[in-house]
């Protein structure tokens, strides 16, 4: 079961997410905006710090090269979080849909020719969606969380594997999700 409150709680950070993964800008890389976003104790401080850190040892020019040398050329870390799974299977498009309808129904417009599972829309719209008092939200919200999960842990391993230092970002927004999840007690 996922803590909705808690994860509107995080908000700012999945701006912040939205904003590190998609195409790199200068005025994306000011402290301010990680510091708006996480305090200490956040769960993703720490990771969300080592990021920041190792970004400030490039350039615009090589952060730019590094992020499109990772998600446009390198298969295993593609942006689309429904692709590790299945690829151009026929269960990817039935998600595809039930995530627009999702956006839809909480007044996200989708960006022209961007599919819905790309994680920095996927971050964008838990940034700026509106579900507090929605009795649609738990329901609907675990579908989007399970896409994030799963995607994002493929991504992951990918990032590891190449040392990339979006491997910090995207460890810090697991655990971010990861916070959200609420545990169910088992009864003996």
């Amino acid at each position: 079961m996922i803590d909705l409150t808690k994860l509107y709680t995080f908000k700012p950070s999945f701006g912040y997410y939205a904003l590190q993964l998609m195409y790199p800008e200068k005025q994306d890389f000011q402290q301010s905006f990680q510091d708006e976003a996480f305090e200490v104790g956040h769960p993703a401080y720490d990771h969300v710090q080592r990021y920041g850190t190792l970004m400030q040892c490039y350039s615009l020019d090589e952060i730019q090269e590094r992020y499109a040398a990772t998600f446009d050329f390198q298969r295993d870390c593609a942006l689309y979080m429904t692709y590790f799974k299945f690829e151009d299977a026929k269960e990817r498009g039935q998600i595809l849909a039930k995530l627009k309808m999702l956006y839809e129904m909480y007044g996200l417009e989708m960006p022209e020719g961007e599919l819905p599972d790309y994680l920095p829309l996927m971050c964008e719209f838990l940034y700026a969606a509106e579900w507090r008092n929605d009795s649609r939200a738990p329901e609907n919200f675990r579908m989007l969380i399970a896409v994030l999960e799963d995607g994002t842990y493929h991504l992951l391993q990918a990032l590891d594997k190449n040392e990339s230092p979006y491997f910090h970002l995207v460890k810090g927004l697991r655990e971010t999700l990861k916070a959200c999840i609420e545990q169910e007690a088992f009864s003996q």
